[in-house]
């Protein structure tokens, strides 16, 4: 009789192929595939050394990890078709076997399996319309950016493919719990993400799961929550920052997009633990933009000029006056002439900021002692 083992624990141990054949009691596929495995990497390793070819080596390491997944194939499929036996005697003293039902624990080991592949696992639960929103938003995600990369030769888009993880963590999370509702007796309904969130909508409650894991994107999650302004500022300071810094070259100044996602990130996890304990207030980040708009259209202007002197103009004179070398000129010093003027004005911006300040200590201290 097989002994009870976990078949979770199994699986994780076959990411070492071999392992976990030897737990689960397989101990001829437990040398074989070790040996197929280790054989051909090592084995594509000196060919690949005697041949001086970096493609035999690659040839081994794909043989490989075709080995790897025929092992946790094989093991998945041994995994899925075991079913408990229980031996009991008859009256007549005689051994019988009774193959028991498949447990909750093989019914949420083999629905999580399936979830790996995004609506797999929901299809299993019987929930077609859910599983097929998230088959189509990871696949159909997917393959449009690729599409666009090909058609417009930009690989920005390829940017967006962080989503992908973002979608399948989410389907996984979803599927875990689903899984523990229906074997807790709930009965499951069959909707869509977009029934969802309008079903959230008009209850006037929003998902904290969802709003966390939209957070991953700069705004997103606070869009989601109603915090229209402050989400599309830190999307538009994301993006915004991102474009410019790659447009201009402005390479010295890459570490603010890392520094902009985790202030994004963290704010986004801060209004989801105020949402439904305390009222949310929409503040944006940058305030008083309304008295800063002749200072945003002046900004708007000398980036249009900017596009059509370097689209328009710089192209008629390097044709005609190749000896001027305007574009190099140009995008040779431009560089050091932003980074000297953003540098100079917040340096000028932050001392007379702090003046600013310290006179307004001063004022106010005054007053109270005179008070």
């Amino acid at each position: 009789m097989q002994p009870q083992k976990s078949k979770g624990f199994a699986f994780i141990l076959n990411i070492l192929p071999g392992l976990g054949h030897y737990y689960w009691g397989r101990k001829g596929r437990a040398l074989l595939y070790p040996f197929l495995f280790f054989g051909s990497l090592f084995g594509g390793f000196v060919l690949g050394i005697m041949s001086h070819s970096d493609a035999v080596f690659g040839l081994g390491i794909l043989g490989a990890l075709m080995f790897w997944g025929i092992s946790m194939l094989d093991l998945l499929v041994a995994l899925i078709r075991y079913t408990p036996v229980t031996i009991i005697h008859d009256e007549y003293g005689r051994p019988m076997e009774i193959r028991q039902e498949k447990s909750d624990e093989s019914e949420r080991f083999y629905t999580i399996l399936l979830s790996f592949i995004p609506g797999l696992g929901h299809f299993q639960l019987g929930l077609m319309q859910r599983g097929l929103s998230f088959l189509i938003a990871f696949f159909g995600l997917g393959t449009i950016l690729l599409f666009l990369t090909g058609l417009t030769h930009e690989s920005v888009f390829l940017l967006f493919l962080g989503m992908l993880p973002i979608i399948w963590l989410y389907c996984m999370f979803d599927v875990v719990q689903l899984v523990n509702r229906k074997q807790a007796g709930e009965l499951l309904i069959d909707r869509t993400l977009f029934d969802e969130l309008e079903s959230g909508r008009e209850s006037g409650r929003r998902s904290k799961v969802f709003a966390t894991l939209l957070s991953a994107f700069p705004g997103a999650g606070q869009m989601y929550l109603g915090l229209q302004k402050r989400g599309l500022q830190l999307m538009v300071l994301f993006l915004g920052s991102i474009y410019v810094l790659d447009v201009l070259k402005l390479s010295l100044f890459l570490f603010l997009i890392p520094l902009i996602w985790f202030y994004a990130f963290f704010d986004g996890l801060q209004q989801v633990s105020r949402y439904g304990r305390e009222p949310l207030r929409d503040r944006p980040i940058i305030s008083g933009l309304g008295n800063q708009q002749r200072w945003l259209g002046l900004g708007l202007i000398v980036l249009g000029i900017y596009f059509v002197f370097t689209s328009v103009v710089m192209p008629y004179i390097d044709t005609h006056f190749p000896h001027l070398q305007l574009d190099y000129r140009i995008r040779s010093y431009l560089k050091t002439a932003i980074i000297a003027v953003l540098l100079i004005g917040g340096g000028i911006k932050l001392m007379t900021g702090s003046k600013k300040d310290s006179l307004r200590g001063e004022r106010s201290y005054y007053d109270t002692d005179n008070e």
